[in-house]
């Protein structure tokens, strides 16, 4: 969606070509995840694409092996009986696996991106429909990514329903979504690397999206925010918009009058937050596109 990006106004001018491993909760044909894959393809990074067979949603990390296929892939994407991982006839980048978002993410590293890359991925992406942290299969996808020393990022939208990627027209929450998830991944890529700091994840969310509201990547504003809502007692976050509290993701996303979509600094083993030193290192990484709330 290399187009709509480009009309945020705030494209990376320096982003280069990376390796990414992809995948979700809802599913390898689902329609947000190949908007995606699209999306960071023509972005101008090499994307390959492992996510499960069927719809994990609410699978957090759970971990089985897979198995060959006792009933069609979910949309029919792939026949009764198919092998327990699989791809695409006519894009071999494009992959599903018969098991959880975390089984498909470990395979993605583990196999495909020694099969595609000659190595491990530069980054690891996962995308879904919206979905409680701790239970998230998206979030198990990219913890998981980040435990094996992979950066990653988790996206999760507040409109839509899971639908096939062969779905006309395309809903244009689905293309608002992924611009904006193509922006983050690359003003990402733009900095130097580590990414991100060892063991650490970004957990990204989106405000409903409808024709009527914010309805276009341009009428979006990233906000560095808390998975939770500090304890009593618990030390400072980074010091940004004047003040030494993050807002969380909830109140982000939540507040009215525009349309704010909320980035997180989590910690990969408790997948809550993490400290305001790596707070810090994505602040600075990421403040080209980051804004205060309405005071």
């Amino acid at each position: 969606m290399r187009f709509l990006i480009l009309a945020l106004g705030i494209l990376p001018a320096i982003a280069q070509s990376a390796n990414v491993v992809l995948s979700n909760d809802d599913g390898w044909a689902e329609i947000n995840i190949r908007a995606f894959y699209n999306g960071l393809t023509r972005a101008g990074d090499s994307v390959v694409l492992s996510a499960p067979a069927e719809n994990e949603s609410g699978t957090g990390s759970s971990d089985s092996p897979a198995l060959p296929l006792t009933k069609p892939c979910e949309f029919n994407s792939c026949p009764t009986g198919s092998p327990a991982e699989g791809s695409d006839a006519s894009n071999p980048r494009l992959n599903y696996v018969n098991s959880y978002p975390v089984t498909s993410m470990r395979y993605g590293i583990q196999t495909l991106s020694p099969k595609f890359f000659g190595g491990n991925p530069d980054l690891a992406v996962a995308a879904n429909l919206g979905s409680t942290t701790l239970i998230s299969g998206t979030v198990g996808a990219a913890t998981e990514a980040a435990k094996e020393g992979i950066p990653a990022i988790a996206f999760s939208g507040s409109t839509g329903s899971q639908i096939s990627y062969t779905t006309s027209p395309v809903p244009s929450y689905v293309t608002t979504y992924s611009a904006l998830s193509t922006n983050v991944t690359q003003t990402l890529l733009a900095s130097s690397k580590p990414y991100l700091p060892s063991n650490i994840w970004l957990n990204v969310n989106y405000p409903s999206s409808t024709s009527s509201s914010c309805s276009k990547p341009s009428d979006f504003k990233f906000v560095l925010s808390r998975i939770n809502a500090a304890s009593s007692g618990a030390s400072a976050d980074v010091t940004t918009c004047g003040k030494t509290r993050l807002p969380t993701e909830s109140t982000v996303v939540g507040t009215k009058g525009g349309c704010y979509a909320s980035i997180s600094v989590g910690n990969a083993a408790t997948k809550g937050d993490t400290t305001a030193a790596n707070q810090a290192v994505v602040l600075q990484k990421l403040k080209a596109i980051l804004s205060c709330l309405p005071a």
